[in-house]
């Protein structure tokens, strides 16, 4: 019997027990909490170059240790936690420490109510979608802080840059999220996925996928879109002053954003952790945002990059265009009874 407070160091003993057994510890810390996000973060990092590298006739990591270098994310940890880490002079030092810290917070808190099966999730909220939404969307707000703090002119340019492209991508992403929630009636990501038992939302809502899918690789700074750090511009963009430890946490909140974005895809659009019986429901989710990762990676060893008045045309034109005719698209759907014979 667990008894609280505890008395004796019996009690406190059955209490931390009781405490690291239950299902909400493991899943706030194990599954599909921070250890399971660092671990799939570090496998992103390596498995990203490894497909770059055979998609440019390359090797990859290698000799870092293990299979493939599979053991190579470690050692890149390793080296940065060493490594100095130079403040610029006269950077606002509390945010140029604090703002990366922010990232990963705000990366990881919207995992919250991602449902990785049935009884996976965290925070079951009926405005799961609102608050992921709420949450991602403060990403460029702080990119912008964080460069600011520098006190450098490159990252202030791609802080800036972060902060116009949002402007571009975040109304047509949210108006092609709409027509999954009116299929599904619903805002709460659970409903959602099971509103898929019978049929994908990726095939009445076609276009609002291709649309999505667009919107967040701009939201995650992903070439074609990786105008904030433009290399050949602005040297490394807005984390160019970044070095050591600060420089693994920012990427540590990037890749975690990789995967939260990659995971929201397919709760909208392909079933979340629907799959034949013979996998766990987590696994066939893990499978199916994995294969939506491999398509956001892609195109950083394919295309170039745009520019920003580019984007910017493209966001206000074509995707919002496209994105409201598939809302009035869904709008017929619906009211023409032909989704009551997918079930939906």
């Amino acid at each position: 019997m667990v008894v609280f407070p505890p008395t004796t160091p019996q009690e406190a003993i059955a209490l931390i027990l009781y405490v690291i057994t239950s299902h909400t510890f493991i899943t706030i810390v194990v599954f599909p909490g921070f250890i399971h996000l660092t671990l799939v973060v570090m496998f992103l990092t390596w498995y990203e170059r490894k497909l770059l590298a055979r998609i440019q006739l390359r090797i990859g990591p290698l000799y870092a240790g293990g299979p493939g270098g599979i053991l190579q994310p470690i050692a890149d940890g390793v080296k940065l936690i060493f490594k100095e880490v130079m403040i610029p002079y006269k950077a606002d030092k509390p945010l140029f420490l604090g703002i990366p810290l922010m990232l990963v917070l705000f990366a990881a808190l919207p995992f919250a109510v991602i449902p990785f099966g049935q009884h996976w999730v965290i925070a079951n909220l009926d405005v799961g979608l609102v608050f992921l939404f709420a949450m991602t969307s403060l990403f460029p707000s702080l990119i912008l802080v964080f460069a600011w703090a520098s006190n450098s002119k490159f990252p202030f340019l791609g802080g800036l840059r972060s902060l116009f492209q949002q402007v571009a991508y975040e109304i047509p992403m949210w108006v092609s999220a709409l027509s999954v929630v009116m299929l599904a009636g619903s805002l709460n990501l659970t409903n959602i996925v099971e509103a898929q038992s019978k049929i994908w939302f990726i095939i009445p809502a076609f276009l609002s996928f291709i649309v999505f899918f667009i919107a967040i690789m701009a939201e995650l700074e992903r070439l074609p879109f990786d105008l904030p750090e433009a290399e050949p511009e602005l040297v490394a963009g807005w984390f160019t002053e970044s070095s050591g430890a600060v420089f693994m946490v920012i990427f540590l909140g990037l890749y975690m954003k990789v995967y939260l974005m990659s995971s929201l895809v397919t709760v909208l659009f392909l079933g979340g952790w629907m799959g034949p019986a013979f996998l766990p429901q987590p696994v066939w989710f893990i499978l199916k945002t994995l294969i939506v990762a491999t398509f956001m990676i892609i195109p950083r060893g394919v295309y170039p990059r745009l520019r920003v008045d580019m984007l910017i045309k493209t966001g206000w034109t074509r995707l919002l265009i496209i994105a409201l005719a598939n809302v009035f698209l869904t709008i017929l759907l619906i009211n023409s009874g032909l989704l009551s014979a997918w079930g939906i």
